[in-house]
């Protein structure tokens, strides 16, 4: 299992086209993908879940933990934490 976390630097946090975009990536990949809160201390979530991840009021300087386990989950986890650090092509 690799984990890894990042915190949410785009403005409007994950809202709905950051979070689609997210999910999006996430099934590109065939390892099994979580996301959680940490600073909520939420349980983790599918990461392929669109309903799920929004469910994680993930906004700006939120801190979230990506995790994966699988044949490819090193390229996931960080493919998915460029992403967010990317701010989604928001900043």
């Amino acid at each position: 299992m690799t984990t890894r976390e990042t915190t949410v630097k785009n403005k409007t946090g994950l809202h709905a086209r950051p979070a689609s975009a997210f999910v999006e990536t996430a099934n590109k990949f065939k390892s099994a993908i979580k996301i959680k809160n940490v600073d909520k201390g939420t349980p983790e979530v599918n990461a392929k879940s669109i309903i799920k991840l929004l469910t994680l009021s993930m906004s700006q300087g939120t801190t979230i933990s990506i995790s994966a386990e699988g044949e490819d989950e090193v390229e996931a986890v960080n493919t998915l934490i460029e992403l967010v650090d990317s701010g989604f092509g928001e900043l």
